[in-house]
């Protein structure tokens, strides 16, 4: 399947995204013609890690949450990193960028701890998603069902639950993207 014309907001943390869940499936989205533009709160370049601890790259920003529209993009890729993704939960413009997909019925991608972001949007009460396995509770107590599988699609919504199932949700995330818009099956959240 191809992207081609189909432009993906790609979040990350000015510091503490996971580096492999960032650059896989940013590789896999380009290698199948989407535009990647990558969205942060700063447009600092960005300074991944590798398993949380280890210094990453650093990676470009191109735009800020104030500055970004979920209008302008055909889907959008939340990528985990323990402290990447806590960071990111915790501001408001991360957060209501998140939620205007779900709520457009555009496909959205969380791997690993990227969930929480969903959580924090209020996003995932009556779907079926998965994630690291420490927030299957916090997953269960915002209304949604969790599941330990490598990849989960719920109406346009693609998780995934570490870097080890990234083939599995890299060859979602274009398949879903290809899709584009869940219509008739968009929620208000």
């Amino acid at each position: 399947m191809q992207l081609n014309g189909k432009t993906i907001a790609f979040l990350i943390s000015p510091k503490g995204t996971e580096e492999v869940e960032f650059t896989k499936p940013r590789e896999a989205l380009e290698a199948a013609g989407a535009k990647v533009t990558v969205v942060s709160s700063s447009t600092d370049d960005a300074k991944a890690v590798n398993g949380d601890l280890e210094p990453g790259g650093s990676h470009a920003v191109d735009i800020t949450f104030t500055e970004a529209n979920a209008d302008d993009f055909d889907g959008v890729v939340i990528p985990g990193g323990t402290v990447g993704a806590d960071t990111l939960r915790a501001e408001k413009e991360a957060i209501d960028f998140i939620r205007r997909f779900i709520e457009q019925g555009k496909p959205v991608g969380a791997i690993c701890h990227g969930p929480w972001l969903l959580v924090e949007a209020d996003v995932v009460r009556g779907r079926t998603v998965t994630s690291y396995p420490s927030l299957q509770t916090d997953i269960r107590n915002a209304g949604g069902t969790w599941v330990d599988q490598e990849v989960v699609v719920d109406q346009g919504l693609v998780t995934s639950r570490k870097p080890d199932d990234l083939p599995a949700f890299c060859a979602k995330l274009v398949e879903e993207f290809a899709e584009g818009r869940h219509e008739g099956q968009t929620r208000s959240a």
